[in-house]
């Protein structure tokens, strides 16, 4: 059984001044090695590092353990909604829980190697009665969403126009103001969207990665940066583009391919973690579990469609808004109508268009076409669940029970209880459904019989028309 990295901060040491640290166990280690011997700590002992990725465990994770083992800056390479980034806001449990600063210090600073003019200035002026402040890990992160108008300010540094108004020279180290690189000094920092910097951006991290110099308009300033710096990307924006340049490209020591869950169950698994937890209203809440697998189906199959541009991919988010959608109808039907149960149904699936459309982009087609490719994709789905639960070639005596005038009804806006004179008027159809309605409920026999009968009709076993959100099914 494995355990994660526990979260919640105990009190920092009590070292307040840099006499107190020398006297102190505390021993100074690179952000790499101090990360380094954490995850070394971390494996031998079984922890968890990171909670909440699913489906990671045989492909990115280890990739992203042999990096840090091997103290390199990594961008991670994958398409929108793969848990980039938060694999990279994970990498701070690797991080020592407190760390000590300068106090007072522009920049993050090793208090027994300060490697900037002011942070010389304040050891050479106190001693060791320089104050201390200790840092938590979460403290240590920065993140930056690459954008163009992002500039060398923004991530390195400027001239600070005040400080030379001030009275300093134009020459003096103390008239520059760091941007956010320095300022994660001792921690992680992340771009995201990477291949969005411009270019001339991209120039300005060179030497920051390679040579951990800082260069602020002609000032050379040898600080040795002590960040691990990882970033992420699309892989067509990356790749393909000619959108980021060579020399950058090789500085990153690891390049991590992520991807969409394998199985069905991680996305099942994913969108169960993630979705929202709304209040039913004091109403239970039970979900069949084919809906959920409908769901996730419907998101696989569109990563797969002809239909679907491909290039931007199809969010997880995708499925998890759908599944949202899902329930929430079938609450607002449970409300409408008082039932005491919330339980989604087959006839609930048309709403996650309104979720879905805006999670996915279509090859060129008109407004029409797209509805029918979602609606496409959700049949697909719904006769995978129906297979996995049904023999089709044991259902022949339903479809003989329909007879010539036989038609049944359904609905979302149709109680439940309506629904248990359709089993009177179908021989069978209460055995059949019976075996996957486990709790033996109203609302869970209809989500049931919902999908019997589309599924029957997706094997063109039953003829369907649909008039006003009904669907009437009949031999």
């Amino acid at each position: 059984m494995t355990t994660s990295i526990p979260r919640t901060a105990t009190p920092p040491p009590s070292a307040p001044s840099l006499g107190a640290l020398r006297l102190s166990d505390w021993v100074f280690r690179p952000i790499r090695a101090e990360m380094r011997r954490n995850l070394i700590s971390a494996i031998e002992t079984g922890q968890t590092l990171f909670p909440g990725i699913v489906g990671y465990d045989a492909t990115v994770l280890p990739q992203i353990q042999n990096a840090v083992l091997a103290g390199q800056d990594m961008i991670l390479l994958g398409e929108r909604g793969q848990a980039k980034t938060r694999i990279i806001r994970c990498l701070t449990a690797l991080l020592d829980e407190w760390t000590p600063v300068l106090a007072g210090c522009e920049i993050p600073e090793n208090p027994l190697s300060p490697i900037s003019a002011q942070g010389r200035a304040l050891v050479a002026q106190h001693g060791d009665e320089t104050p201390i402040q200790w840092l938590h890990r979460d403290e240590r992160y920065g993140e930056k969403l690459a954008t163009p108008d992002i500039t060398i300010a923004d991530l390195i540094g400027e001239v600070d126009p005040v400080k030379i108004a001030e009275g300093r020279y134009l020459s003096d180290e103390l008239t520059l103001s760091y941007g956010l690189l320095p300022r994660t000094n001792r921690g992680i920092f992340a771009i995201n969207e990477l291949p969005d910097l411009a270019e001339r951006i991209q120039v300005g991290l060179l030497n920051v990665m390679q040579e951990r110099d800082v260069q602020i308009r002609g000032h050379k300033i040898r600080m040795e940066l002590d960040v691990l710096i990882v970033a992420t990307a699309n892989p067509e924006d990356y790749t393909n583009r000619g959108r980021i340049i060579t020399p950058l490209k090789d500085r990153y020591g690891a390049q991590i391919r992520t991807h969409y869950p394998e199985g069905l169950e991680h996305e099942v698994e994913i969108m169960e973690a993630e979705r929202t937890k709304f209040d039913a209203g004091g109403r239970e809440l039970f979900v069949p579990d084919f809906i959920p697998e409908i769901i996730a189906q419907v998101t696989r199959l569109a990563r797969q469609s002809p239909d679907v541009s491909q290039r931007s991919g199809v969010s997880v988010r995708a499925t998890i808004s759908n599944y949202e959608t899902v329930l929430a109808n079938a609450l607002r039907r449970a409300l409408r109508l008082g039932e005491a149960a919330v339980v989604p149904r087959i006839s609930d699936l048309p709403f996650l268009l309104a979720s879905l459309q805006g999670k996915i982009e279509f090859e060129t087609f008109e407004d029409d076409q797209e509805a029918q490719v979602m609606n496409s994709l959700i049949s697909q789905a719904v006769a995978k669940a129906f297979r996995r639960r049904f023999d089709v070639d044991m259902l022949e005596h339903i479809v003989y029970g329909f007879g010539d005038d036989t038609e049944v009804e359904v609905g979302e806006d149709i109680p439940a209880e309506r629904y248990e004179t359709i089993f009177e008027q179908v021989p069978g159809l209460r055995q059949a459904v019976e075996p996957l309605a486990l709790q033996k409920s109203a609302g869970e026999r209809a989500a049931v019989l919902e999908l019997l009968l589309e599924g029957l009709h997706q094997n063109r076993l039953l003829n369907r028309d649909v008039v006003d959100g009904h669907v009437t099914y009949r031999g």
